[in-house]
């Protein structure tokens, strides 16, 4: 019996359908939910509340459930290749993201070590500099590669101990509500990671806008978009992040944290 996949939104470690009921089908077969601001709403909700505990959670534990992520999303390469249009680069770009996560899940427990520092002072104190996560970070997944360019995006904020809510690729969604499984399924807590499918147009100024979201990125946007976005982004002074999609580095992570510099006496 041939069962028909229903595609869904993902948001607080749920699968749902859009409040709206909407749906469109971006390859004129598959009908994909199209999320409204409402869902969108509830998924920066989700994402702050969870928040406190992802960021809370030690570095290891962080690593560990990145690197869950990146065995689940490998066991699943069959379906995710054929998700991508199948043949040789469809199966290197499934690669990718399962390295992507895999380096990042490395990265973790190092962050201090590399962005952080003691400082020499002129007087009798200690002062150090230490990354703290931004907060909600927004993610606009790019239409190219809408899985590894999706997961390039996702695994550096995740490994500095931010939440996400993605947007997914409007021409290509399926690669990144099937994602959506994959964290599901690796001891990713509920709202850490919320993905929303739908029409860029209406989503992403109501996102750019939203005063509880801490930084976006934007390396999935066009430049008009970026400079829309940075209008808005003004309302609470939010963080735009521009990088290139293929950009993979520890200091990509510094992007999505806030360096919090700490004086104290010597010998107190």
């Amino acid at each position: 019996m041939d069962v028909r996949k229903t595609y869904k939104l993902f948001v607080n470690g749920e699968f749902v359908r859009s409040e709206s009921g909407r749906a469109y089908r971006p390859d004129g077969n598959v009908n994909v939910p199209r999320g409204s601001r409402k869902d969108m709403r509830d998924a920066v909700r989700a994402a702050r509340t969870a928040f406190p505990g992802w960021a809370g959670r030690t570095a290891m534990n962080r690593g560990q459930i990145l690197y869950r992520a990146a065995e689940m999303l490998d066991g699943r390469a069959a379906q995710f290749v054929e998700l991508l249009g199948g043949g040789p680069r469809a199966r290197r770009e499934l690669d990718q993201a399962v390295e992507t996560l895999v380096w990042y899940a490395g990265w973790t427990d190092k962050l201090s070590q590399v962005t952080g520092t003691v400082n020499p002072v002129a007087g009798p104190y200690f002062n150090f500099t230490i990354p703290e996560p931004t907060g909600v970070v927004a993610i606009i997944a790019p239409e190219r590669a809408p899985l590894s360019g999706l997961v390039r995006r996702l695994a550096p904020a995740l490994c500095g101990g931010n939440v996400v809510v993605a947007l997914a690729a409007e021409a290509h969604p399926l690669a990144a509500l099937t994602l959506a499984e994959v964290f599901a399924t690796s001891d990713v807590p509920a709202g850490v990671v919320n993905i929303i499918s739908g029409q860029r147009k209406e989503l992403l100024p109501w996102l750019a806008a939203h005063m509880d979201v801490n930084a976006i990125d934007v390396a999935g946007c066009t430049t008009d978009e970026i400079k829309a976005i940075e209008e808005s982004a003004a309302g609470n002074v939010k963080r735009v992040i521009k990088v290139t999609e293929a950009e993979q580095s520890p200091y990509l992570v510094a992007a999505f944290m806030e360096m919090k510099t700490v004086w104290h006496p010597i010998g107190v």
